[in-house]
């Protein structure tokens, strides 16, 4: 039996990382099998083309680098951790959270084309990394909708306000308001379980995230049993 793919995406400072570790401790309690994987992996070599493109190396700004290129680094870190880390748990039927995948360069390098080529390039990125490179497709996606006015003042905390330390995507606004907007394109075409993180400018509770997140992941469990 194949196991469940789960994705959590949001912009930086939406809360995925957390949001990810509560949905497995979560799923653990219920006994079902479940391990976690982050992208960018920033502990193994595939990610070290990530890791140039945001510390700067390749140009200043987002868009110094093409949307096709940039999603090729990517592509290959998730490639790599898939076949090395958990592939065969994936296919021994294990739940499998991802904090970030594929639906991220959807959401960061939508933005850097035209809207006239939004959908080429989103079957682009489909065909790339479900067809070509054979990466499993994600069974949920929970996508984590933060205003970018809060997202921005979560990540001042966590930086504890030193700007140098944001990546040349967290350090645009501009960027990052683009990147909400071609967020919600992506996640009305692939029908993507949005939730809201905040009402007007104040986020909402880690536990009421949580709840709504979980919701929709036990939703998609109960769908995969179904078809097993």
């Amino acid at each position: 039996m194949k196991g469940l793919l789960i994705t959590v995406e949001g912009l930086d400072g939406s809360g995925k990382g957390t949001q990810s570790r509560l949905l497995l401790d979560a799923l653990r309690e219920r006994e079902i099998p479940a391990r976690l994987v982050s992208f960018p992996d920033y502990d193994h070599p595939s990610s070290a083309l990530v890791r140039m493109y945001l510390s700067g190396e390749f140009g200043s700004e987002p868009g110094d680098v093409n949307a096709y290129a940039a999603s090729s680094f990517f592509a290959v870190d998730r490639y790599a951790s898939y076949r090395k880390f958990w592939r065969a748990a994936l296919l021994a039927g294990e739940c499998v959270i991802a904090d970030r995948y594929t639906t991220s360069n959807m959401v960061y390098q939508l933005t850097k084309l035209p809207r006239e080529e939004w959908d080429a390039f989103l079957s682009w990125v489909c065909d790339f990394e479900y067809g070509k490179l054979g990466l499993p497709e994600p069974g949920c996606t929970v996508y984590l909708d933060m205003p970018v006015e809060v997202s921005q003042r979560l990540l001042s905390r966590r930086y504890e306000g030193d700007e140098s330390k944001k990546d040349i995507h967290e350090s645009s606004r501009a960027y990052l308001e683009a990147c909400r907007t071609s967020a919600l394109y992506a996640a009305e075409r692939f029908g993507w379980r949005m939730i809201s993180c905040a009402a007007g400018e104040k986020p909402k509770t880690v536990e009421e995230i949580h709840g709504e997140a979980l919701a929709a992941v036990e939703e998609a469990l109960r769908g995969a049993e179904k078809r097993n």
